[in-house]
């Protein structure tokens, strides 16, 4: 994405405490490169890792920390800085910041700003790995997602690799440059809502094809790349349809979700949900189902486990792509693969007669994970994305369905 996309843009940067914090000075300097205007609130802990100084001399402006500052009061109090912005960005957010948010709770001048401001916000969390998979974090981050069809709230990385504390895992804060990127999507086309008017059915998420009452077929699918997608639409203005099969993922605010099971009810949703103008179909299908389900559990006998007959499920794909009067205008499939990720792609790009196929290379810790590495496939060629947060691939996505949308495309 081009940065001519932040010209004389105005961004407000809200910096938390964390030693990520050191990481917001090269932001404000690529922002400034960029042509953005920037004016910076630190928190008392962040002050504990960056000065203001160093902030004020980056932004030219005047580093707000205080909320109660009686002589700024008149031209820039915590009201006038929400408004003033174009973007609110925080970076680094921490746990604290995000509860506060998330939770409505305003008791300084960070958190009154982002309760207060009536502009799109960006989060670039920060933490601990421990912290960050916490059930409490994640429910918070997921609540703020939730708020993109009010205040159009979303999320880039945060990435994974060693801490500062010695760990390793997902917590570290996305690079400067990807933060850029991800500001600039926000921003290009009219007010980022760019898909206004637009129709879009996405599927997320495992199938679970039962055995018995208490055993089925099923996969690893966490379902947090298509719940990432369908709220990257929503923040594009689409009006979205998210069929999910069986995850622990809060349904997205401001996304209708409707929730499955099987191949067959994930099928007949998905028709259900047409006409549509985009079908982003990312869920992990079970490929085949037993032909007769047991009615009660079955049970160990002396003569070793019971032989299975299993049956193909319904191509739902396929049957979307199929020529028609309900066929979206742009269907787009999946093709997790764990070798010869192109080769695979395109034969299924070819089998399946969607528009494009997301290469995705599950050979390494991607289930479950919040990285991924994928690859587009168009009937133009073959697009390498680095590794990269599920949030900023939904971006990435969510900006091509745009451009393909646009009338300039």
């Amino acid at each position: 994405m081009s940065s001519a996309a932040l010209t004389h843009r105005k961004i407000l940067l809200i910096v938390g405490g964390g030693i990520a914090a050191y990481k917001a000075l090269e932001l404000v300097r690529l922002l400034k490169k960029a042509g953005a205007q920037v004016r910076a609130v630190l928190t008392a802990s962040g002050a504990e890792f960056v000065t203001p100084l160093s902030l004020a001399a980056l932004t030219g402006e005047a580093v707000r920390m205080g909320l109660f500052h009686p002589d700024d009061e008149t031209t820039m109090g915590h009201i006038e800085l929400s408004r003033w912005a174009d973007l609110v960005v925080v970076a680094p957010a921490t746990a604290g910041l995000i509860a506060k948010a998330a939770n409505g709770m305003a008791d300084d001048l960070a958190s009154t700003t982002l309760l207060a401001t009536d502009k799109r916000v960006l989060l670039a969390p920060a933490m601990n790995v421990r912290m960050w998979l916490h059930p409490a974090v994640k429910a918070n981050v997921a609540r703020l997602t939730g708020f993109a069809g009010f205040h159009g709230m979303a999320v880039v990385g945060p990435d994974e690799g060693e801490m500062a504390c010695g760990e390793f895992g997902p917590g570290r804060m996305a690079e400067p440059a990807a933060i850029l990127e991800a500001i600039s999507s926000l921003l290009s086309g009219p007010d980022g809502r760019a898909l206004t008017g637009r129709r879009a059915v996405v599927t997320a998420g495992p199938t679970f094809e039962p055995i018995d009452p208490v055993r089925g077929l099923t996969n690893r699918s966490s379902g947090k790349q298509g719940y990432a997608i369908a709220v990257a639409l929503a923040e594009r203005g689409a009006e979205v349809t998210l069929v999910s099969g069986p995850t622990g993922l809060a349904a997205p605010v401001g996304v209708t979700r409707i929730d499955v099971e099987t191949a067959v009810e994930m099928k007949a949703a998905t028709e259900g949900a047409l006409p549509a103008d985009i079908a982003v179909l990312s869920a992990a299908v079970a490929d085949w189902r037993v032909d007769t389900v047991a009615g009660g559990k079955i049970k160990k006998a002396p003569g070793g486990p019971p032989t299975l007959a299993l049956i193909e499920n319904p191509d739902i794909l396929a049957g979307i792509a199929k020529p028609g009067p309900n066929r979206p205008a742009l269907v787009i499939g999946f093709a997790a693969e764990t070798t010869d990720l192109e080769a695979n792609a395109r034969s299924k790009l070819s089998r399946k007669g969607c528009d494009w196929i997301v290469g995705n290379d599950v050979s390494a810790d991607v289930f479950g994970a919040d990285g991924n590495t994928v690859l587009l496939v168009t009937r133009d060629g073959a697009e390498p994305w680095p590794r990269l947060s599920k949030t900023e691939v939904a971006a990435r996505l969510a900006d091509r369905i745009a451009d393909h949308f646009s009338p300039q495309a």
